[in-house]
């Protein structure tokens, strides 16, 4: 239980505050690169509270802007993309992807207005189907050397939903290996054929139990939280016999992703990303160690569920989550459907836009929440000390940070920490682009 003041230092992410000031250390997904497609790649973005303009320009260069023009304030997202840049409708002034003002074509033509014009701007990268953007001070840290983003592009698939709550609640409920037991139960299980691309639908490692028989008929894990360099690793165990044991492995990557198994052959990276205090995007980044991914099949599954152009979810609080009291009684715990992230939506906001964390009464289950608070207050308090965090890394030490590890399967009840490790070195081994030695952490 934390007090209202903690609550407010870990939740706040606008300019100034000091999670904002933490959160503005590293790397923020901004937008997918899908989104720059078509003839007009101008979208409007709002990140960590600040309205910002991202565009391509003629040349393909990517630019990331404060979105009120300069002269008076009018809005870029509505601008034009013609010679060399962004050009503001209201009178015609021209910016390029770094923020210069190239042109102010209705002052006097000997006016030397637009040198002293600078717009803010902010540095951008295009990684894994995901553009990047960092709002910080000085110079971006660099990349770490994780799966997701060192797998070839037809290895990753990337996706993005609106989450109507606080960012931190949206991160914490994928440090919780116990909620799936209960909040994505499903009554029968499902023929395999029809699994790609579905969390807990698919069969476990090493045997021929789907996943969701065994979180169904084995709700209790012990439940292992061990700190690593680039933030925990969460070891899930759930005992189904003497001799066999169910592993599952997952991490999380700070300051606000996790990187979980979707199957035997294919990860998940994702980051809960906030748009301002009350609102978030989870944003994802699929990746396989075997085969190219069906990306089709993949952005089909999920644009059933959610709409263009801003992502939003086509169930929410506005219509129940598409609650079935049937379907609760007959075939998922929750009568919510079959996605699960429809699940942990309704789990989160329900909690409040910003979970009010002084009425929590934390168990055994949350020891991965309780560390990783821990962490972040720490982390918010080096920074505030002038201190660079945790996983704000230099060339060299991005080199070092790998994987990180992860898996899910059934192994022997004894052995099973030399097992999940074999498991995850077979996997890399049988993939030509991976590395084959993950970072364990120390």
């Amino acid at each position: 239980m934390l007090s209202a003041a903690q609550n407010d230092v870990i939740t706040q992410i606008t300019a100034g505050k000091p999670a904002g000031k933490l959160l503005r250390c590293y790397w923020q997904p901004a937008a997918l690169a899908v989104e720059l497609e078509g003839e007009r790649p101008i979208r409007p973005v709002k990140l960590l509270g600040q309205n910002l303009v991202l565009f391509r320009d003629e040349s393909g260069k990517l630019g990331l802007l404060d979105r009120d023009c300069p002269h008076r304030n009018a809005d870029l997202a509505f601008g034009r993309l013609e010679d060399g840049g962004l050009r503001c409708p209201f009178h015609g002034w021209l910016f390029d992807t770094d923020g210069n003002c190239l042109q102010t074509p209705a002052e006097p033509k000997d006016s030397k207005l637009c040198k002293h014009i600078h717009q803010k701007s902010y540095p951008v990268i295009e990684k894994s189907g995901i553009i990047f953007a960092y709002l910080g001070e000085g110079e971006p840290p660099a990349f770490p050397e994780m799966d997701c983003f060192i797998a070839p592009e037809p290895y990753v698939f990337a996706f993005k939903g609106l989450i109507d709550c606080n960012w931190l609640q949206a991160l914490e409920v994928g440090m919780d290996p116990a909620h799936a037991s209960f909040l994505h139960r499903f009554f029968e299980d499902e023929a395999q054929d029809a699994a790609y691309g579905r969390q807990f639908r698919a069969t476990s490692a090493n045997s021929e139990i789907p996943m969701t028989r065994v979180l169904r008929e084995f709700p209790c894990p012990d439940i292992a939280v061990e700190p690593t360099d680039y933030g925990l690793r969460v070891i899930a165990l759930r005992e189904l016999s003497e001799e066999q044991t169910h592993v599952r492995v997952t991490n999380v990557l700070f300051p606000q992703a996790f990187t979980i198994p979707l199957s035997a052959t294919m990860t998940i990276t994702q980051w809960h990303v906030p748009i301002d205090d009350t609102s978030c995007y989870w944003y994802a980044i699929f990746t396989s160690f075997d085969q190219p991914v069906d990306k089709k099949t993949m952005r089909d599954q999920r644009l059933k569920l959610y709409t263009l152009p801003d992502y939003r979810p086509r169930v929410g609080r506005f219509n129940d989550y598409g609650f079935d009291p049937y379907e609760q009684a007959h075939q998922t715990y929750t009568g919510m459907g079959e996605d699960i992230n429809v699940h942990d939506q309704w789990a989160i906001e329900s909690q409040g836009k910003i979970q009010d964390r002084t009425r929590e009464h934390l168990g055994q289950t949350d020891k991965a929440i309780v560390a990783f608070r821990r962490i972040l207050i720490a982390e918010i308090r080096a920074v505030e000390n002038g201190t660079a965090p945790l996983m704000v890394l230099n060339e060299e030490q991005a080199k070092t940070v790998r994987g990180p590890a992860t898996m899910d399967g059934v192994g022997p009840t004894q052995d099973w920490q030399e097992y999940w490790q074999n498991v995850d070195k077979r996997r890399r081994q049988g993939a030509l682009w991976a590395v084959t030695e993950p970072t364990l952490g120390e």
